[in-house]
């Protein structure tokens, strides 16, 4: 993978604050032109430094007022493979890590309430074969979320 410098650090610290800021501005804030921040850009896109972009939507705007993150463990860790797509199915899942320590697998979901989180929990989440356990914690408020820092390099 090439390395990034510290002018795409400054890109990466501006636009992940604000995907939306207008080229234009990104340019002055780093005193390059407007068409090297975006070649920087798609540069950094095509070397999978930056993975996404889009807007971020409130889930109880939409509805969703329960965030639980879901301990799952298998019945062997191999069985992940398996276990992953029949998770897919499920769209309240928005992410899933195959993780080492007591769980196999971790999930962060999103329900409308206790109810349709029981019903995902019991009815689908503990139902896929080779799932024997699971351990719920439920998030009563987020207080952080941020990107990782993006700091200058020294050289």
């Amino acid at each position: 993978m090439e390395k990034i410098d510290n002018l795409d650090r400054k890109i990466l610290e501006i636009i992940s604050q604000d995907a939306r800021k207008p080229f234009k501005e990104v340019a002055e804030v780093c005193d390059v032109s407007r068409a090297a921040i975006h070649q920087r850009v798609q540069k950094m896109i095509e070397m999978k430094v930056i993975v996404g972009s889009g807007y971020q939507i409130n889930p109880v705007s939409l509805g969703y007022n329960t965030c639980t993150y879901i301990g799952v463990k298998l019945e062997r860790g191999s069985m992940y493979k398996d276990v992953v797509p029949e998770l897919e199915k499920i769209p309240e899942i928005v992410e899933c890590h195959f993780t080492t320590g007591p769980y196999t697998l971790l999930l962060k979901l999103y329900a409308r309430d206790n109810e349709h989180f029981t019903e995902l929990l019991n009815g689908r989440i503990q139902e896929i074969p080779g799932v024997i356990s699971t351990e719920t914690l439920i998030s009563l408020k987020q207080s952080i979320k941020r990107g990782i820092p993006i700091e200058e390099e020294e050289i």
